[in-house]
């Protein structure tokens, strides 16, 4: 049986309960509107701690990681089937606050991460990383000692997040899980509820633009314009607008540099299709083509 808990300290007591009692903590940090990739990084928390061990899984709607054009007024809320999806996967514990517990009355303090926060979705959506490191500080600091498992869907957030624990020295280990697809190989996204069947079919094309890439990299390709442009191209006649394609350095998210950033690259690209944001990338040397 799955218990949800709204209180903030009271969510704080019930880890640290567990772990007083030698169970170790898996946690997983969401928005809701859980779908099958949300449960996979669930399953990966439950394979890191063991059936003795807790997992945790938060659902907050955070207000500070969306700027004032997009979509916190309509972003999914549906806790009773959440619960349910949790309960389903293993989850022992849904930690499902409130607002004004997270940012009580008077609240000023907001977490900066340089550097990695910068590129790719930094100047597009401003504010936004910073939203998100903030809450999940939060979150961190009620959790506690815990392994927490992230998508690399969101790989710039997995980064920022893996930099923000090392760098205030938090006992948190971070992990990243692949993309989760779809049968045709678009990435699981919340979001992608807000397609049309139109702009659903439009969509699909993203994974196969990576796909191409991929192989080329594995033919050789080593020209990160030759990459960017072939991918740019394919994506052109479904976007609606193309926020970025980039190939950076996976680590630091620096611009790639063949002869210094090693057999690895991470292909990234935002676009709207429709009204959709839609992210999506691939490691390049390191995983399989997306389709």
């Amino acid at each position: 049986m799955t218990t949800v808990i709204h209180d903030p300290r009271e969510f704080q007591r019930a880890m640290d309960s567990a772990r007083a009692e030698g169970r170790s903590v898996g946690f997983v940090p969401t928005m809701g509107a859980l779908h099958e990739g949300h449960l996979t990084l669930a399953r990966e928390a439950r394979a890191r701690v063991g059936e003795r061990g807790l997992v945790a899984l938060s659902i907050f709607v955070n207000p500070t990681q969306f700027g004032p054009n997009e979509d916190f007024s309509k972003y999914p809320r549906e806790l009773d089937v959440d619960v349910a999806r949790c309960q389903s996967a293993g989850v022992d514990v849904v930690f499902a606050p409130a607002a004004d517990a997270m940012y009580p009355k008077g609240e000023r303090t907001r977490v900066q991460v340089h550097g990695v926060s910068a590129p790719l979705c930094g100047p597009f959506r401003p504010g936004h990383f910073e939203g998100v490191a903030t809450i999940v500080t939060k979150l961190f600091a009620l959790a506690g000692r815990c392994v927490a498992v992230f998508g690399r869907k969101d790989y710039q957030q997995w980064r920022v997040l893996s930099r923000l624990a090392e760098d205030l020295m938090l006992p948190v280990e971070i992990v990243g899980v692949r993309t989760v697809r779809e049968r045709d190989g678009l990435a699981m996204s919340s979001r992608n509820r807000y397609l049309s069947a139109e702009d659903r079919a439009k969509a699909a094309e993203i994974p196969k633009a990576l796909g191409r890439a991929a192989r080329a990299w594995q033919a050789g390709e080593r020209d990160a314009n030759a990459l960017r442009t072939a991918v740019e191209r394919a994506l052109e006649p479904i976007a609606d607008s193309i926020d970025y394609v980039d190939v950076r350095d996976p680590e630091s998210l620096e611009p790639y540099e063949a002869s210094q950033s090693g057999d690895r690259a991470l292909l990234a690209i935002a676009i709207r299709v429709g009204k959709t944001r839609l992210i999506d990338n691939v490691v390049l040397g390191e995983e399989p083509p997306p389709a």
